[in-house]
């Protein structure tokens, strides 16, 4: 009798045991997949900010879901080797690094294998910025003009079978948005991979400041990097439309995980 008593005890142990270290499993927190870094700033266009919280809040909410780390600073002197080195991703939420300091740290960050997503005024450039290595780093594109005020737009997707198109419909109304056309046009660059493109339906498109034809991609890829830039980040409800936000999380998801 004792034996069997014994034994059974034993047995209990065991499965205690498991349970145990089960519970234990399932409480320890699972290692992050990829670490991210969201520099933005709040001495900028009042538009801009309000935006860039919206993006902020966007992003801890899918850092949450998906399992990776999301950092943000105001302090783009961050943008060094040392400071970069933990993450495989960083973002320009609304500004863009204004010292020869950070743009050296951010070029070798990218030369070297790193991440960025730029949404916005990120990819803003013309002949004040003096920067060509961000130009190329762009495709070559150069801002030309935007359309004023913020509006709605159609938006096809040129390339569905991306991983940051994943997913989408061939076309869809973005949000309220201030839009970007360049010249020269990233497309004409051999290495970039336009994902979206402002539909020619929508010209004119403007009230006090108009365009009314001509290429304007919306989403690209520089296939030399690992980068994707938006041109969203100027409006209203930004990051409040279902079907653009696949375009957010595709992107800095695809960057994150990508080897």
């Amino acid at each position: 009798m004792r034996g069997r008593n014994l034994a059974a005890i034993v047995r209990g142990l065991h499965v205690i045991g498991a349970l145990l270290c089960f519970c234990s499993a399932a409480a320890s927190p699972q290692k992050p997949e990829f670490r991210a870094l969201a520099f933005y700033s709040t001495n900028v266009e009042p538009a801009h900010v309000v935006t860039g919280n919206e993006g902020l809040a966007f992003f801890r909410e899918l850092a949450a879901k998906d399992n990776f780390v999301f950092d943000t600073t105001t302090d783009w002197d961050k943008l060094n080797d040392n400071d970069l080195k933990p993450y495989q991703v960083i973002l320009w939420i609304n500004d863009f690094p204004h010292t020869a300091a950070q743009r050296a740290a951010f070029e070798k960050y990218m030369e070297h294998g790193g991440g960025w997503l730029g949404l916005h005024i990120a990819g803003y450039n013309d002949e004040s910025t003096k920067w060509p290595w961000f130009v190329d780093f762009l495709g070559g594109a150069v801002f030309y003009t935007n359309n004023w005020p913020i509006q709605k737009a159609k938006m096809s997707v040129d390339d569905r079978t991306h991983p940051v198109t994943a997913g989408m419909p061939e076309s869809y109304v973005a949000p309220s948005n201030e839009w970007y056309q360049w010249k020269p046009s990233p497309r004409e660059n051999k290495n970039v991979r336009v994902l979206v493109t402002l539909d020619p339906s929508n010209y004119p498109i403007g009230v006090k400041d108009v365009i009314t034809k001509g290429d304007m991609p919306i989403v690209w890829t520089n296939t030399k990097y690992r980068m994707v830039y938006m041109n969203m980040g100027h409006g209203e409800n930004v990051f409040g439309d279902a079907t653009q936000n696949k375009l957010f999380a595709n992107a800095i998801l695809w960057l994150g995980r990508k080897k």
